[in-house]
């Protein structure tokens, strides 16, 4: 039986899984596992702060213990990364996450990127994960849109401000390359990118991209 690409939301909002499932259209192919966005209802609406963070990283593990045997692996769809060492702890089983797929990614397409933050509050804990992974002279810097998870389905608006950030990335912070720091932007990547004329990276295409060559190549 082929067995299962797990992409998991850490949070309840159905509509953040939507957009990340469209995105992950590209990725899909007959020959390769199955990519299966899921949803876990009892995260917290966005995961916003640490406490989001840690809420959701014990679900996502309490999921991967209940799919283990028919999954091909793991994407923590939070840019957060919630559960991700914890997945790593479960021998024999893929697990990636968006935030970390997202940088080692976008480091291949330029010198420094920007994110594009939900709020000014999770800039602290991105520069934090920066930090554990040794790569902060490669971040050009982080600009928040102050909108919240939910208020990121104003689609309008959620662009208007990204291209405003990415703008500000670009020109101010000297970015070369922009990552769209949350999920629930999946939809913005095309916009975003034509509007900014900078390469986007968006975090869960990337990652599930990474996690499809790894199972291809058996690593």
């Amino acid at each position: 039986m082929k067995k299962t690409l797990y992409v998991i939301n850490p949070n309840s909002n159905t509509g953040v899984t939507a957009g990340i499932d469209a995105a992950l259209d590209i990725l899909r192919q007959d020959d390769a596992p199955k990519i299966e966005c899921v949803t876990l209802k009892d995260g917290p609406p966005g995961i916003q702060t640490q406490r989001d963070v840690d809420l959701a990283a014990v679900l996502v593990r309490e999921f991967a213990e209940q799919h283990r045997e028919d999954a091909a692996g793991f994407v923590t769809a939070c840019f957060s990364d919630p559960g991700l060492h914890s997945l790593r702890e479960i021998p024999g089983v893929l697990s990636l996450g968006i935030s970390e797929g997202s940088a080692l990614t976008a480091m291949t397409l330029g010198q420094r990127f920007g994110v594009i933050a939900i709020l000014d509050v999770s800039i602290p804990r991105h520069m934090r994960a920066w930090a554990a992974m040794g790569i902060n002279d490669r971040v050009a810097g982080e600009v928040a849109i102050g909108r919240t998870v939910a208020e990121l389905a104003d689609s309008e608006a959620t662009l208007k401000s990204m291209i405003e950030a990415g703008k500000s990335l670009r020109d101010e912070h000297r970015a070369d390359v922009l990552v769209m720091g949350c999920a629930g932007m999946a939809s913005y990547r095309e916009s975003l990118q034509q509007a900014v004329g900078l390469p986007v990276v968006e975090p869960s295409q990337a990652t599930v991209a990474m996690a499809l060559g790894r199972l291809r190549l058996g690593w």
